[in-house]
């Protein structure tokens, strides 16, 4: 079993690398975010204390949720372009097992998001400069504990959508807006009620929650709320998905 895991992994990982407008968007558009805004905001010498709080929290943050956005998006192409061209099926009559397959996608997109987000530190390190004590290990374990969480949300996305030509629209339709209601730009509390209510139900929102708090340099122990939260949409996507999911 771990070795067809691992043979599957790796072969992922070429076919990944093969695509040229994956590799933009994995390793990129983070990269060109992060720099391109921490230039433009903080490149004129003097900022505000609003864009200093951004530059410091929000816009490391919101690199962050690219990371995870573009892991799930690629995820649920990926599923869908396997399902139209008969991969699934195939995969499925061979010795591996459905969790083995399934485990090789999500290995391979938690390795890419540990490599951007190491890029990213990189990157940041020459022309946006870190606090030397933003807790770069314990957030990196929060980025991959939040991607391995809603990566089970686009697993249960892709065993609904019919076709892979509708999977990166459709799957950016239903993640992107989530943003704007997660609390990252505009505070929870200062959004409309129906909003507020919405929020507490979207996974971005304790994404969001856990990835700023560790940023900050907060415990673990204060976000279980989100922690927990995020275990139990994963468990509650991954359950439905194993009843819905389509092979062909």
């Amino acid at each position: 079993m771990l070795r067809g895991l691992f043979k599957l992994t790796w072969l992922e990982i070429k076919i990944f690398v093969r695509e040229p407008l994956g590799l933009i968007g994995t390793f990129a558009l983070p990269l060109l975010v992060l720099m391109g805004l921490g230039r433009a905001i903080g490149g004129g010498g003097r900022t505000s204390p609003d864009a200093r709080q951004f530059l410091r929290v929000e816009l490391p943050v919101f690199t962050a949720l690219l990371i995870v956005l573009s892991a799930v998006l690629s995820l649920v192409t990926i599923i869908a372009i396997y399902r139209d061209s008969g991969i699934l099926k195939r995969l499925r009559a061979t010795p591996l097992r459905p969790m083995t397959i399934f485990s090789a996608h999500v290995i391979v997109k938690l390795l890419l998001t540990a490599a951007t987000l190491a890029l990213m530190i990189l990157a940041g390190r020459r022309y946006y400069p870190l606090d030397a004590a933003v807790p770069i290990v314990s957030f990196g374990a929060a980025l991959m504990f939040a991607t391995f969480a809603i990566l089970s949300i686009g697993f249960l996305i892709a065993s609904l959508i019919p076709t892979a030509r509708f999977a990166q629209p459709i799957g950016s339709l239903i993640f992107y807006p989530m943003v704007a209601a997660s609390g990252l730009f505009v505070p929870i509390a200062s959004l409309p009620p129906w909003m507020q209510t919405l929020s507490r139900v979207l996974p971005l929102t304790y994404a969001v929650s856990l990835l700023r708090g560790i940023w900050v340099g907060e415990p673990w122990s204060a976000h279980l709320t989100d922690v927990g939260a995020l275990i139990a949409i994963f468990a509650a996507c991954t359950a439905l998905a194993s009843r819905v999911f389509r092979w062909e």
